[in-house]
């Protein structure tokens, strides 16, 4: 039986991540991306679905970096996926950590709460883009990790603070968990 390794402590994965680009420029490119967006799309609401499937399609590769880095076993329930993407996702790829808070009775949903973010630095929304859920590519990205291993969610913003709240909050709501299938069928 192999050896048991523990998780990686969300500092520990940070510093073992190669930093290829620095925080600025990939804070500076998103915008860019973001303000093609805006300039391509025209309308707000179809540039929020746009960063939305843009997140889920990094979340559905990223997942398997994360896995392969944190030596993060299976986990026992959504409440345990939460806690892992708090500390050690968050920490891994944008060197925060999230708070998750808010548990329905079910244990189905949930706030993951920033207190920075680093994707706002030097971000402030025009009048004429107030509905712009600017960071809606983080929501994609949970949405299409979850997936990866087999969790259907919802996500959404709840708080932001480039709309003058106190914080970054996104809700996250189990909405159906997947059963694993496996191609063929182990013969006794």
């Amino acid at each position: 039986m192999p050896p048991l390794t523990t998780p990686k402590s969300g500092d520990a994965l940070f510093a073992s991540v190669e930093r290829v680009q620095n925080a600025e420029l990939f804070t500076l490119t998103y915008g860019a991306i973001v303000r093609q967006l805006l300039t391509d799309l025209e309308e707000v609401e179809e540039v929020n679905k746009q960063l939305d499937q843009m997140g889920y399609n990094i979340g559905t590769r990223l997942v398997d970096e994360f896995l392969a880095k944190s030596n993060v076993s299976n986990c026992a329930d959504f409440k345990e996926t939460a806690d892992t993407i708090a500390k050690l996702g968050f920490k891994m790829f944008l060197g925060v950590t999230a708070t998750v808070t808010n548990w329905d009775a079910e244990g189905t949903t949930c706030s993951f709460v920033l207190e920075d973010n680093p994707l706002v630095d030097f971000v402030e929304l025009p009048d004429t883009c107030q509905g712009l859920q600017y960071c809606n590519v983080l929501s994609g990205v949970i949405r299409g990790a979850l997936e990866m291993v087999s969790m259907k969610t919802e996500v959404t913003w709840v708080r932001d603070m480039l709309r003058g709240d106190d914080a970054y909050e996104m809700r996250v709501k189990l909405t159906k968990q997947v059963p694993e299938e496996y191609p063929y069928k182990d013969d006794d």
